[in-house]
């Protein structure tokens, strides 16, 4: 029931799809798509901090009538700054330093940890009717998604038609002709990381290759500078998703290692 987005525009849908989209728009995260009224809908934008790495600017979710917005240390709420705690007719709103968590009574939970990773968890009466990045939630992977009738998108493609148009803005689609690299050099130290005896738990509650593959992006990506970003951010998702499936990652963050 979890749909997230983390380190170098990685996203993993409610299906189980993982895919890498690097669009700088600001893009419908998922929505409720039922024709009639919608009770919600997560907007995003990426930026590029001063590091070169995106990271999500801000969050923009409607959920009924109320409109919330957040950024790193600021959470506005129909126009007004509020301070967390804050509970506003069916909507929870608490943060720490860490994580901006946000709980809608309709069957929503949003997590954030203010820079580039956002978890939201869906209750299954959605299922077949969200859209946006995470999916259309019908349980099965790639169709709807990157399979359409006798149409097969691009994950390129796909974030690009989840763009929300805005008359002033100027954004580029990223460009869908241009393939992601193979990053196989890194294979050997992202399975060792994601293999390490913290993990042990966790083994049999993901798809292990799946967060292989998107460490061995992130490595790619940093071009062999070893910040934390590109080291840490998949293997923290990891973690997150480990401890959401009811495991118990150990300890593996140490004074020199992320």
């Amino acid at each position: 029931y979890v749909c997230s987005t983390w380190g170098n525009n990685h996203f993993k849908t409610f299906d189980g799809d993982i895919y890498q989209f690097p669009g700088l728009c600001e893009y419908n995260f998922v929505s409720d798509c039922r024709e009639a009224y919608k009770e919600f809908s997560v907007h995003i934008q990426r930026a590029l901090n001063s590091n070169g790495h995106p990271e999500i600017q801000y969050i923009l979710m409607k959920v009924k009538d109320i409109m919330v917005y957040l950024k790193p240390n600021l959470i506005v709420v129909d126009g007004r700054i509020v301070k967390t705690p804050y509970y506003t007719s069916g909507v929870l709103i608490e943060s720490n330093e860490i994580y901006t968590k946000v709980y809608a009574k309709l069957g929503m939970v949003l997590m954030w940890n203010q820079q580039d990773a956002l978890m939201v968890e869906l209750d299954n009466k959605f299922n077949n009717h969200t859209c946006g990045l995470c999916g259309d939630y019908n349980g099965i992977q790639i169709y709807n998604e990157f399979i359409k009738g006798d149409t097969s998108y691009n994950s390129i493609t796909y974030g690009n038609m989840q763009k929300i148009s805005k008359p002033n803005s100027k954004c580029e689609d990223p460009d869908e002709t241009e393939a992601l690299p193979s990053c196989n050099e890194h294979r050997d130290e992202c399975q060792r990381l994601l293999t390490s005896p913290a993990f042990a738990d966790c083994r049999l509650r993901l798809n292990l290759e799946m967060y292989i593959q998107a460490c061995m992006q992130d490595k790619c990506a940093c071009n062999g500078e070893d910040d934390s970003f590109c080291l840490c951010s998949t293997i923290s998702e990891y973690s997150r998703q480990c401890s959401h499936a009811g495991g118990r990652p150990g300890e593996w963050r140490t004074q020199s290692f992320c």
